[in-house]
């Protein structure tokens, strides 16, 4: 499988505090896909995967705010699943998108689960990248989490107003590496080209500090297994090998495990892939094939038989 090159264009859509930023490949009328990338990463996070999918498809991905080249919330908001969500509805309906795909890797996946079951009928198909789609958290240990972040957003706005650190270019590539040690060269050039600011001395990350916080918005296993039964679109789970693992914990496998067994009661498609949790963006042409035939099969077929 080879990768086909297309035109890149950048878009921005705007909301009450700012802007989402994105950018998006493919026909103008091609069949919709979002595309949400992971925590504290942005939309270059698909750069080499979507040169390798199905050409007659409109694909936008968009830095979430709080990261890439998007506005960061206002001050004393908190990042939380939900409001992540609320922002795919934005990005929906300045794309005039009745109904789409979506796409998510990671945090994105997490929001991608979350919005196909808040808007079941606006979502005809769901690929999840490493991870489960949701974080059921033990209800004992929701009271402290809600807490702890909390007490982070108090502390950071009880300082004068937070200085970014300024990296060199190659010191910012230290920084992500360290912070991403599976990571190719290749992928952390990419996420940096959004990833930074250049200012005087050197460079910041342009990610909000504040999406570093415990996010405080939870839900149990329960509440998880009842937005799961909500989703009406097919779902196409790719988990890597040596990718995202819940927790070590016994318990929080538990959790994810029930997740999986539900998926595989729907007769979704759940794949194993060797690579790390970035596999899409360092090696896409490893997840590309199945990811096109997903869509081919579950989306576009259908559409053209309808």
């Amino acid at each position: 499988m080879s990768s086909v090159k297309q035109e890149v264009s950048e878009l921005s859509i705007p909301v009450p505090w700012g802007e989402i930023r994105g950018k998006a490949w493919g026909p103008e009328h091609g069949h919709p896909v979002l595309c949400l990338h992971g925590w504290a990463d942005n939309c270059g996070s698909f750069n080499t995967l979507i040169p390798f999918l199905p050409k007659e498809c409109r694909y936008v991905a968009v830095d979430m705010p709080g990261h890439g080249l998007s506005s960061h919330r206002p001050p004393g908001v908190f990042y939380s699943f939900p409001a992540y969500a609320a922002d795919v509805r934005r990005v929906a309906e300045s794309l005039s998108w009745t109904k789409f795909s979506i796409m998510g890797h990671s945090m994105g996946g997490n929001i991608t689960v979350m919005f196909s079951a808040l808007y079941p009928e606006m979502v005809d198909g769901i690929i999840v990248l490493d991870v489960f789609g949701f974080v059921p958290t033990d209800p004992k240990e929701i009271p402290q989490i809600m807490r702890q972040g909390m007490e982070e957003m108090l502390k950071f706005e009880k300082k004068a107003e937070e200085k970014k650190r300024v990296y060199t270019y190659e010191k910012a590539v230290e920084r992500l590496l360290a912070a991403n040690p599976t990571l190719s060269e290749r992928s952390i050039q990419t996420l940096l080209e959004r990833g930074l600011t250049r200012v005087e001395g050197g460079f910041v990350f342009s990610r909000d500090l504040r999406v570093n916080f415990k996010n405080i918005e939870r839900i149990t296993l329960e509440q998880s297994l009842e937005m799961q039964s909500l989703i009406q679109a097919p779902v196409l789970l790719i988990l890597a090998d040596k990718g995202f693992s819940p927790a070590s914990r016994e318990s929080s496998q538990k959790l994810t495990s029930k997740l999986l067994q539900v998926y595989q009661e729907r007769n979704d498609t759940v794949v194993r892939v060797p690579g790390s949790h970035h596999v899409h963006l360092d090696n896409p042409e490893v997840v590309a094939p199945f990811i096109c035939d997903f869509l081919q099969t579950k989306v576009l077929s259908p559409q053209v038989k309808a």
